[in-house]
């Protein structure tokens, strides 16, 4: 395998660059995001290793850059130190194939990318869609009619959870430990973001799709089964 490293700790990168070519990687390196979205573009890799949080281009925007403009395919695990869903969702959303959070174990690092350089390059499109709603599962992007709906993380992922349960009633409760767990917030924030997740996929399109069950919960449901 032939591995970019993109993270501006220079310990660090040096640590994996070390330890995966002892065990017969070929390693590439940068320590910023411009010189990593140029080694990126110029060279043929079986996967990069991206941190969040560097200087030139942080990584989310170098994700997304190299996703949508240079349409490069090549897998990309995130690192970073962040590890809320929001984060993580965030990472996916841009198009990373796989998040690590630091401190991680090398072992661990290398499993993931092995795992990833054996899927290759991404080549399928998996979609969830009921009717013209559609959540594309490799970018992260939300189409209705034809037409692109900008989310926030947590409302992309209670649609993923929507989506995939419909049309069955998904109760609060269920939607409440699938975005944060044990530890919900206060009963106000669910109620926030299914909200926020209507204006978006239900207001400015013709027949309503999100349906909240009084007492209940909330259902996914194509506008003609309403």
């Amino acid at each position: 395998m032939r591995i970019l490293v993109i993270e501006d700790n220079e310990d660090l990168a040096a640590n994996i660059i070390e330890f995966l070519s002892a065990r017969g990687r070929v390693m590439d390196s940068a320590t910023d995001g411009v010189t990593g979205l140029h080694l990126a573009v110029v060279n043929e890799y079986d996967a990069i290793v991206l941190d969040l949080m560097l200087p030139g281009i942080d990584g989310l925007a170098l994700c997304e850059r190299l996703r949508e403009e240079v349409d490069t395919q090549t897998p990309i695990l995130m690192l970073t130190a962040r590890d809320t869903i929001d984060d993580k969702l965030a990472g996916f959303a841009s198009g990373a194939d796989d998040y690590l959070i630091k401190p991680f174990s090398l072992l661990e690092l290398e499993a993931r990318l092995d795992a990833l350089g054996n899927r290759g390059p991404r080549r399928s499109i998996h979609q969830l869609k009921i009717g013209d709603l559609v959540l594309n599962l490799d970018t992260w992007q939300v189409e209705r009619g034809g037409r692109k709906v900008s989310l926030t993380p947590t409302a992309l992922r209670l649609l993923e959870v929507l989506l995939r349960a419909s049309p069955r009633l998904v109760r609060r409760a269920e939607l409440e430990v699938a975005i944060w767990g044990d530890h919900p917030p206060d009963s106000e924030a669910l109620r926030t973001h299914i909200h926020a997740l209507r204006s978006a996929i239900d207001k400015p399109f013709a027949g309503a799709m999100l349906h909240t069950v009084p007492t209940m919960g909330y259902r996914l449901i194509e506008p003609d089964a309403a």
